[in-house]
Order: structure tokens, then sequence, then C-alpha cells
């Protein structure tokens, strides 16, 4: 983080520090957690619908890969400081607090003091509290990070916060928590839009389109500007709605909504700062759906430009590199989906279901049409039924004046994909039972029956024969949707692991880097258990590959959860990966064993501050005569007290 960053962050902690002042606030005053009444709290959850569905969309897909191996809890308040939403871990904090992170617990500023949620609605801007920085004693175990949504008319919608341990880099929570709350900004805008607008999308070069730092603008065919997220604004300097494209770049608008849609446009703003661009037009919402393609860790489909019309049909021979088991599941499931039987996909979480899925749309021959991803964990159980079957205008407060079409719509003519199917709610799931029997869609607050071609595949990573047992999964469902059944094995079970392994990290690596990862490194991938299988392995191997910042990756460049579940999956501690002796170390593994066994081990502290001061302070030259993790090292090193 900046110097200057760091001094306007503190500047808003003193500001909120004289308010509290001037509220009457102690220090030691201990308010008791108040739970909103359930009747207003959902009334509450009902007025900021697309505000949830849009955070649950974004917030989920980065916890389970990002964040999920770290103690973190992501935490979603309306705009008056009422929490709606949570994710992750409450045992960020002691037992006594964990009410404050509940359902309907309120963070307002002057009930609170200050705090992340409430200070960042106060100022409307993103905001870290570390520990004494809290004005009541009450909150200083915690550490939090909160940044504001706004929604598309640049009002307050929310704020997203972030609470965590000590060991997670408080610099890197902020920027996270504000990279996640400008993703779910510009969903608000994208979703409002995208059937009767052009949407610009802004980059400072067309590499970063997908970025969610890119500069987004919503025009009419006047080229009028209706919308605008925040980068937009910082990138052209001004504000931006209301304008015209005529009075923000050199070029015409008829030059720029004349463009092909998709491609890379050079741009000049009027100050004369150079951009690249990229234009999407409306879908009309009769056939929105058809070029949609959703990730299955999003509930809410979006438009897919870097692939739509470019991906042909693929051979599923791509989802596997030699496993036998993956190949029958992928060839059965293609067989029986053409002939309109539904698919049901078992397996433990991250063995690559999502993955199959779209294979099998990419090779199926409703490849053209739409396929809308669900995953029925991510949607609220007070949304599920709004957001699969649709609702009618004033269907119920909060609802949009068009109303919405529903996601099981969309899918008209494609392929739907119920991931997690046995957390949808029971009265979601009559409503389902209905749709797949008489093919005909029933929106929330409506008469009239719309019907639908959809082709059905589900996924669901635990049994669902035993929420069949207990109540919680209709059995007649369960019938409809398990035409055939497929169950993806794990990673540590395929026989062609290592092929997958070199694959994937061969899509990730940097240019420059060897096309296939060292014998060592490759063997502790192999051995590894893989508890979170293909999804895990993906990340880190991102990881080390952003660790060795273009260097061959080594073992040094693991992660250390990764290494601690090597160690607990291993023998003995000598089979341990980071015991393999770095290239750059003189002398053979032979004789460092026979020095080891000579003369007892120096205590790791000890060790770390010695090689630390013969590096001259360089952390990456010292992890990697450790053998060890920068972040073991960052740890170490602050339990000595150098940084």
């Amino acid at each position: 983080m900046r110097k200057n960053e760091r001094s306007e962050e503190r500047q808003l902690v003193t500001d909120s520090w004289n308010r509290c002042q001037a509220w009457g606030l102690s220090h030691d005053d201990k308010p008791a957690a108040r739970t909103a009444d359930p009747a207003y709290l959902k009334q509450v959850e009902l007025k900021h619908h697309e505000l949830m569905a849009s955070t649950a969309a974004e917030v989920v897909p980065y916890y389970r890969n990002v964040l999920s191996s770290s103690r973190c809890l992501i935490l979603m308040a309306d705009p008056d400081g009422t929490i709606l939403k949570s994710w992750g871990d409450e045992r960020v904090t002691d037992a006594r607090l964990r009410p404050w992170l509940q359902r309907g617990a309120n963070w307002q500023e002057s009930l609170c003091g200050t705090n992340a949620i409430g200070t960042a609605i106060a100022n409307q801007l993103p905001v870290q509290v570390q520990r004494n920085e809290h004005f009541l004693k009450q909150f200083r175990s915690l550490i939090g990070s909160a940044a504001p949504i706004f929604d598309t008319e640049k009002q307050l919608a929310g704020v997203l916060s972030v609470f965590s341990d000590a060991y997670l880099p408080q610099a890197h929570t902020l920027g996270m928590v504000r990279l996640l709350s400008q993703s779910v900004e510009n969903r608000l805008i994208i979703r409002q839009f995208e059937t009767s607008h052009v949407q610009i999308t802004l980059n400072t070069t067309a590499d970063n389109f997908d970025s969610p730092w890119s500069g987004i603008l919503i025009c009419d065919s006047a080229g009028k500007i209706v919308a605008s997220n925040q980068r937009a604004d910082q990138l052209l300097a001004t504000s931006t709605v209301q304008r015209y494209l005529d009075e923000l770049f050199t070029s015409s608008r008829q030059h720029i909504l004349g463009h092909p849609e998709h491609t890379a446009i050079q741009l000049v703003t009027k100050g004369k700062v150079r951009l690249s661009a990229r234009l999407k037009r409306p879908s009309a919402p009769t056939n929105a759906a058809t070029t949609t393609t959703a990730a299955a860790g999003n509930h809410n489909s979006q438009a897919d430009p870097g692939n739509r019309d470019i991906a042909p049909p693929q051979d599923l021979s791509s989802l596997e590199y030699g496993d036998n088991s993956v190949r029958r599941c992928a060839d059965q499931s293609l067989k029986v989906l053409q002939r309109g039987v539904p698919v049901l996909i078992t397996g433990e979480t991250g063995v690559g279901k999502e993955v199959m899925v779209k294979a099998l749309h990419r090779a199926s021959p409703r490849c053209n049409e739409p396929l809308v991803a669900v995953n029925c964990a991510a949607i609220p159980p007070e949304l599920v039924e709004s957001e699969l079957f649709g609702y009618e205008s004033g269907a119920f407060t909060g609802a949009r004046a068009q109303g919405s079409l529903g996601l099981i719509r969309k899918a008209h003519k494609g392929i739907l994909f119920l991931d997690e199917i046995g957390e949808m709610p029971l009265a979601a799931q009559s409503r389902l039972l209905r749709v797949l029997q008489e093919r005909v869609v029933t929106p929330v607050g409506s008469t009239e029956s719309v019907p639908v071609d959809i082709l059905l595949i589900t996924a669901t990573n635990r049994p669902l024969s035993s929420r069949i047992e207990t109540g919680q999964f209709r059995a007649d469902l369960f019938y409809r949707i398990n035409g055939l059944s497929v169950q993806l094995p794990p990673l540590r079970q395929r026989t062609d692991k290592r092929e997958l392994i070199q694959d994937i990290y061969r899509q990730h690596r940097d240019p420059g880097q060897r096309e296939e990862l060292p014998p060592q490194v490759l063997s502790a991938l192999e051995n590894h258990p893989w508890p979170g299988n293909i999804r895990q392995l993906v990340n880190v191997l991102r990881v080390a590959i952003a660790i060795a910042d273009g260097e061959e990756v080594d073992i040094w460049h693991l992660p250390e959860d990764f290494l601690a579940e090597y160690d607990a999956a291993s023998p003995t501690r000598q089979n341990r990966p980071d015991h393999v002796a770095p290239a750059s170390q003189n002398g053979s593994n032979q004789e460092r064993d026979q020095e080891q066994e000579q003369e007892p081990s120096p205590d790791p502290l000890t060790q770390t501050l010695q090689v630390y001061r013969e590096c001259t302070g360089n952390v990456s030259e010292t992890a990697r005569q450790l053998s060890i993790s920068r972040n073991t090292l960052y740890k170490r090193l602050r339990e000595l007290g150098i940084r």
C-alpha cells in the first residue's frame, strides 16, 4: 500500500473517533449484538434481492478458490449496516463476538464505534480498521476491511467486508475486498442494462478487458452515457453519466458505436489518454439466453464474448489423458444427453464437474445454444425461486419494474446445469419437479405458464440418498433427475495424474518458464493427497508460478499449506519435499544428511535470522536457502520482530 493511501485511511479512522466522541461513546462501552426482527430482515433481503444475488455470484467462487484455506470471514451488509449474508469461517474471533458476525446484526458506527462496516458506510470509501483502531475496546480483537458497493445510480447499495486473522497480509485483504466490491458493482450494472444498451469496456490495454478493474460505460443508441462504474470515471478523469461519447473521446460516436462487436478499439480521450475499448451490443430480452454461458461458481449468467461463436464442438477426450473411468463418464453422458435423458454427476468437490459439463455442452448438438449454470448453494434460500423461475413486475418489494426472465427460461433450447442440487430448498424442488414433468415455467407472481425446452445436467458432492432419508430432498425429484448417474474419480485415484499436472502447469506457466515441471516438484505433486482435487491443484500451481516469478518452479515455491498437507500424509517427515536441497546449495544430499546426523538441527528462528542476515535481507534468497515458502519466512520474521 502506498504511503499516502495509508495516511488517508488513518485520517478516516481519526475522523471516525471524533464522531464517536461526539455521540458520547466511551471506549469501555459494551453494547450487545442487536439482531433484526425476522419479518423486517426478510423485507430487507427482498429489497436488496439484486445486490444479494450479484454478491453471491462474485464472492462464492472467489472464496472457494482463493480463501477457503485461510481463516477469513466475508460479510455483506445493507446501507444501514445490517448483515444480510456471510461466507467463511467465524473463528476469526473469539466466541463472545460471534453474534456480531451473524445475519441480522447491525454495525452502525453510532452503535459500535469505529469499525470497518460502519466507517465505510459513514465515509462511503474503502477502509481498513486494525485491532486498536476500533473505538470500543470490545472489538479490538478484530481486523476488518470493508468497501462500499454503489448501484447504477451511484447510490450506496451495500458494503462488503472481510474479517481475517493476523496471518493474512492486511494490504492484500483490503485490496481483495475492493476487488470484490468492484466486481459486484460491475455485475449490477451489466445485469440491469445487458438487454437494452450498448456496453463499452475500457482499460489501459486490450489484454485486461476481463479484469474487474476495467472501466464500464453503458450508453444508448445516441451515444449518451446512462451508467458507468467508478473505474471508468477514473480512466476518463471526469463524471461520465449524462455525457455523450463525443464529449469524452476524440473519435466520433458513429465510429465507436459502428465498430464490430467484441473486437478491440483504440480510443484517445479528450485528455489525450490512449485507451483500449470493446463493445458489446444489447440482446433482445426474448432470446437473451442464446448468448449466455455461465461459470458453475456463478448463479447469474453473463455473456462470454471471448468464447461466443468461435468455440467449436470439442472432443471429450480433452477431459482426460488416459484415465478410462473419466473417458467412460464423458462418453456415456454425451450419448444419453443427446437422447434427452438427464445426467447426474457425482464426485468430491473440485474433481472437475463443471469442466465436464462445459465439454459436454461444446460436444453436443446444442453447442450454439446457451449453457446456463446455477450453483444452488450460492443463491440465498429466500431468492432461489425468483432466480430460477423468474418473476413478474411487482411480484414483491424490491422486484425490478420489468420483472425477471429467470435462469431456467434463459436456458431455453440449451442446457441447464444445476450444481449442488442437494442444497436446493424444498419449495423450489417442488416447482422444479413441475418444470421437468410438464416442460413449462410459471414465474413468481404470475398465473401464466411458459413452455421451455432444456436438457438437464445436475451435480452433487454428497449422496442425495442421505438427504432423502432426512427429508431434505424429494425422492420423486431424485428419480426425475437421476437418468444416468456418473461418478468422477478424485484426483488421488486418477491414473493420468502426472499428465494432468503437467498440462495444467503448461496452461498457467509464465513465458520463458520450462514447459515441464522439475522431477522433484512433479513427484511432490503426484504424491500429495489432494483433498481439494483439481481445483486445489490449479491454485497450488498458480501460486507456485507467481512466487517463482519467471524462474523455474522449485519446491520452496509451493504454498505452505500444501506442504503441511504433504507432511500429514507422509509416513515420515523425511519424505517432505522441502528436504530436497536447492540446486544453488553446495554439497550433495548425502553430505548434507551426514552433517545433519553429526550436528543437532538448529532452532528454526535462529537459523532463519542467520540466513536472513547472510542474504542481506533478500527475502526470496533467504526462503530459497532455507527451502521454505515466503509465507513461512514472513511468519518467522514477524516472530523475530523484523517485519
